[in-house]
């Protein structure tokens, strides 16, 4: 497949930069992300209105009304590659990035980042100043995935290839990366590095004590998240999303 035929199909939603198979483990699609790769090689820089400099294979997409995309006036921009459903709102300055996925009802609030080739599913809201991280290289690894029906709040930041399962709530705050832990204070244990935030899952910023002698002496902590409970209808009804919004 060639690049451009790849960015097309990115666009229209037909590949996609990360899969997930029968046991809901997603996978890196290593043929889109190198093609992705050769898209930059072939571009060339180009000057675009307003004083922008980018590739002049990857000019930022423009949405027609009949799409069913609300991109509100001021400064966001979709790049080239990258796949917004209908139903989707994208409120301004925002920014997604080549390779990404985007599925439908999704909120895209004010200074949201959603990285290169990231996984957003249906009916997500990503807050105020979520930062969901890119990834192109290296080849192999996995981009940020939050499935449908999250809800990740205001600031959070999350990378390395992190999972957010179905239902999950991340409260303001949450940092989730390779190397900070989960601690499920629901079930008494550690998430496994690697492991996914499971579905409906409720995550709060937390704290853990620095080890070794001196750093408890200075009383340092490290940061961590903590599972503190599972979704109920109490917390549905809290996090109702407002379809007149839509």
């Amino acid at each position: 497949m060639s690049w451009l035929t790849l960015l097309n199909n990115l666009e229209n939603g037909t590949v996609r930069a990360a899969t997930q198979d029968e046991q809901g483990t997603w996978h890196a699609n290593v043929e889109v992300k190198q093609g992705i790769l050769e898209a930059f090689r072939n571009g060339t820089n180009t000057e675009y209105p307003g004083g922008f400099v980018d590739k002049d294979n990857l000019a930022p997409q423009g949405f027609a009304a009949d799409a069913g995309v609300r991109m509100v006036p001021g400064g966001s921009s979709v790049r080239r590659g990258a796949y917004v459903a209908a139903g989707t709102i994208i409120m301004p300055p925002a920014y997604v990035n080549i390779g990404a996925y985007i599925d439908e009802g999704t909120m895209v609030d004010s200074h949201a980042l959603v990285g290169s080739c990231a996984q957003i599913g249906k009916n997500v809201h990503l807050s105020a100043a979520v930062q969901v991280g890119g990834v192109l290289e290296p080849i192999g690894a996995s981009p940020v995935v939050v499935e449908d029906n999250a809800f990740i709040g205001a600031g959070c930041v999350l990378v390395e290839g992190v999972v957010v399962k179905k239902g999950a709530v991340l409260a303001p705050g949450v940092r989730l990366s390779a190397s900070i832990p989960v601690y499920d204070c629901v079930n008494e244990r550690v998430l496994e590095k690697g492991e996914a935030i499971p579905e409906n899952a409720i995550v709060i910023p937390g704290s853990r004590p620095a080890k070794g002698d001196w750093a408890q002496q200075q009383g340092l902590s490290l940061s961590c998240a903590l599972i503190v409970k599972y979704r109920d209808e109490q917390s549905d009804a809290a996090l109702e999303l407002e379809e007149v919004l839509r």
